[in-house]
């Protein structure tokens, strides 16, 4: 199972509006946008929490895109809801509500196929979750995580002890700076290194992102996508991209392998924004992926 990704976040149900329409109570969370991408490339299980009132369609739309849901509990109450809406620009979410409902009790708990997966993606969730799902590990060959700004505010601390256990981590600019206090980001990924990931992945939004590799730096553009419809869910889909390629490589500490998994990560991410929810990377196929990754490489020159 050395190839298999453990991704342990949210599983929600959004309801968004845009300038382009809405949705209700579609589905959503970060463990979803992430797995669906990710599981385009090597098989993925999921650890989460869900409540009566999770769809049985969005469990069957799971299961049939290889992710194991062993460890998606259903606990009696609602699924957490987010709603919220993004403006015309699709810069920033404006959160309208959000709901906790049962992923407010949420502690994961892992079986032992979960414990010996060989890649370990710890989605945002509370660092102290984060850090007590690695301690249920056996040896994962590769550990990521993520977080968001309110956890840097409130748990800084456990934070920074998850940080010394994690090969790599995603984080957004203004994430990175809040983290490390530092503006330029190139002095801030020297900090993020020092505490502990070896690769640290900088999201940009339509700016593009940014890798840094022991010592090495690499930016890269986002995918021009010609209508952006809902931008949910796309820095995860983005990690689940990325992930996805390095689970399924050989060695993942390979610079190039890195480089090209920063490629997949965003053309993944380009599909996750044209439609509302998971409607576009539900439905995704193998072939359309590896088009648009080989469209989207030639415009950079990498192979």
């Amino acid at each position: 199972m050395k190839n298999t990704i453990l991704v342990v976040g949210s599983v929600a149900l959004d309801s968004v509006r845009t300038i382009h329409g809405s949705t209700t109570r579609a589905l959503g969370g970060s463990a979803v946008h992430f797995s669906l991408s990710a599981s385009q490339f090597t098989p993925v299980r999921v650890v989460g929490v869900v409540g009566e009132d999770f769809p049985p369609k969005c469990r069957r739309l799971l299961e049939r895109r290889n992710i194991c849901l062993e460890g998606l509990q259903v606990m009696p109450g609602k699924t957490f809801h987010w709603k919220g809406r993004y403006d015309r620009d699709f810069k920033n979410a404006l959160t309208i509500a959000t709901h906790l409902n049962v992923f407010q009790h949420f502690k994961p708990r892992l079986n032992r196929a979960h414990k010996e997966c060989g890649v370990l993606f710890l989605a945002n969730i509370d660092p102290d979750l984060q850090r007590d799902v690695l301690d249920q590990m056996a040896k994962p060959r590769l550990v990521a995580c993520d977080t968001m700004n309110y956890w840097i505010s409130l748990k800084k601390k456990s934070l920074v002890r998850l940080l010394s256990r994690v090969n790599l981590l995603f984080v957004n600019e203004e994430e990175a700076r809040q983290l490390t206090r530092e503006y330029n980001l190139i002095k801030a990924a020297r900090i993020l290194a020092a505490m502990g990931p070896r690769a640290i992945v900088v999201k940009r939004g339509d700016s593009g992102a940014m890798l840094f590799y022991d010592g090495k730096v690499l930016s890269i553009p986002a995918r021009p996508v010609e209508k952006v419809v809902d931008p949910t869910g796309a820095g995860d889909t983005f990690a689940g991209g990325f992930m996805g390629y390095l689970a399924a490589a050989p060695d993942w500490r390979n610079f190039d392998v890195l480089r090209r998994a920063m490629s997949f990560g965003t053309v993944m991410s380009s599909f996750n924004v044209e439609d509302f929810s998971v409607k576009r990377v539900g439905g995704l196929s193998r072939s359309e992926i590896r088009g648009r990754y080989e469209q989207y490489v030639s415009t950079l020159a990498i192979k």
